[in-house]
């Protein structure tokens, strides 16, 4: 499945674009990136720090024909990322349940889902923030960036477009697979 792209410089949310484009009724697959976010949200109302230089991406889709449910999405989302991350820059990324990944106890990404209900469709919002080439301080949790990890400067392009083929190839095998059969593909990926 194809996922429409759409990039900014800064915006408020990404998962925020995502719900005004739900609620316009402009509903193909999307993935949203942007530079920065001035007020990126994390779970349970938490502020998600969101500077440019770091990597913020939503992706929603229609659930409607999906047999799976929310928190099944919840784990493999995490899934998703982390096989992405270490396969990219360490085998140190772990999960943090249900949705941070960290690297030696520091968060690097962060993952805020959201359900939302238009036109007597589901659709589900996953909100990606990734540590890329900086490390937000937060006083409530130690976080780490991809570049402290690998000492190079992160393509946020690149990493952008490896994210975005590997929900299309997810987005695929949604409605046709189950769930472990889902976290199989995904741990092959």
């Amino acid at each position: 499945m194809k996922l429409r792209s759409i990039k900014f410089k800064s915006v408020k949310s990404t998962n925020d674009i995502a719900h005004l484009l739900i609620k316009k009724k402009n509903i193909k697959p999307t993935i949203i990136l942007s530079e920065k976010q001035t007020k990126g949200r994390g779970t349970m109302g938490k502020k998600w720090i969101s500077k440019k230089g770091n990597l913020f991406i939503t992706i929603f889709f229609s659930m409607n024909k999906t047999k799976l449910d929310f928190k099944k999405f919840a784990v493999l989302n995490a899934y998703i990322l982390k096989s992405v991350l270490v396969k990219k820059f360490s085998r140190k990324i772990k999960i943090k349940w249900p949705n941070d990944l960290l690297f030696e106890g520091k968060k690097i990404c962060g993952i805020l889902q959201e359900t939302v209900i238009n036109t007597e469709k589901k659709f589900l919002i996953i909100g990606i923030g990734i540590n890329t080439n900086l490390e937000p301080k937060n006083s409530s949790f130690s976080s780490t960036s991809l570049k402290h990890i690998t000492k190079k400067n992160i393509d946020n392009k690149k990493l952008f477009i490896m994210i975005k083929k590997i929900y299309e190839k997810f987005l695929l095998k949604v409605n046709r697979n189950s769930f472990s059969e889902l976290k199989k593909f995904i741990k092959k990926l």
